[in-house]
């Protein structure tokens, strides 16, 4: 995967988020004016998030993303007592044995590992992120079904996605000034696995909440688009407060790079 030398990912300046968010309000909105039904969340999408994502790591998170964090790491984690005692009980050898070497591939960390993203349209209310690292799947619901809510606990669990279109002041049919265009998802149902490779815990309790933006670096520089993702993770159980992570992808021309591997307790 690449790796970033600085913090480009976060100079890429919210005013570049503004004027995106300009011409996203507008387009959506001129769509709704024309009446009838809304939109399904294909077709009302403000952005198009489709296409081939490759992780960008910054440097100060190599030690915890690109190789097996030392066992009993867990710095930034604010993680509870309960929490520190599954991590001290990791062992890679064990979760290999019983089949759950995808620990560490679930939802509240697989967007984390570094990996290539193929995003696509599964259905015209359904958004699907396939990842090349652990073969994982995630479909996120714009139209949630009780029926698949209520299916038994998975790596990546239940996800229920909307768009979300911000303004400053007046409301989004009102006046005010565009922000940006952004995707929220929270997913829910996970089966209890690791927010880090080396065990460190979350429980089937707990919640993921993401807000997935798009900015496009100014053609002088490349023109380059990219995928800025925050995901905030609450668990009652092993955590005291949310642990809130931002993760970048950079936009890909083609398949190129695409190399599907199978979980892995270890690096």
């Amino acid at each position: 995967m690449r790796t970033s030398l600085s913090n480009c990912a976060v100079q890429l300046t919210l005013a570049l988020l503004v004027s995106l968010g300009a011409q996203t309000v507008a387009h959506a909105q001129g769509r709704r004016a024309a009446g009838g039904a809304p939109p399904a969340a294909e077709a009302a999408a403000p952005v198009d998030f489709t296409g081939y994502w490759e992780s960008v790591v910054q440097d100060e998170d190599w030690v915890y993303r690109m190789v097996t964090p030392r066992p009993g790491d867990y710095a930034g984690v604010p993680l509870k007592p309960a929490g520190m005692q599954v991590m001290d009980a990791w062992d890679p050898a064990k979760d290999t044995a019983a089949g759950e070497q995808c620990k560490s591939y679930g939802a509240p960390a697989i967007m984390r590992v570094p990996e290539h993203l193929h995003i696509t349209w599964q259905d015209e209310q359904t958004l699907k992120i396939e990842t090349d690292a652990g073969e994982q799947t995630r479909l996120l619901h714009f139209v949630p079904s009780a029926a698949d809510e209520q299916g038994p606990r998975t790596w990546q669990g239940y996800s229920v996605a909307q768009w979300q279109l911000q303004r400053q002041g007046g409301g989004f049919f009102g006046g005010g000034k565009p922000v940006w265009a952004a995707l929220k998802v929270t997913t829910t149902d996970l089966k209890a696995g690791y927010l880090r490779k080396n065990g460190v815990p979350y429980s089937e309790n707990a919640r993921l909440v993401e807000y997935f933006d798009l900015v496009q670096i100014p053609p002088e520089n490349d023109g380059q688009w990219w995928m800025v993702l925050t995901s905030v993770v609450t668990d009652p159980v092993y955590l005291f407060t949310p642990f809130v992570t931002d993760d970048n992808f950079m936009k890909l021309s083609s398949a190129e790079g695409w190399q599907p591997s199978a979980c892995s307790a270890m690096w």
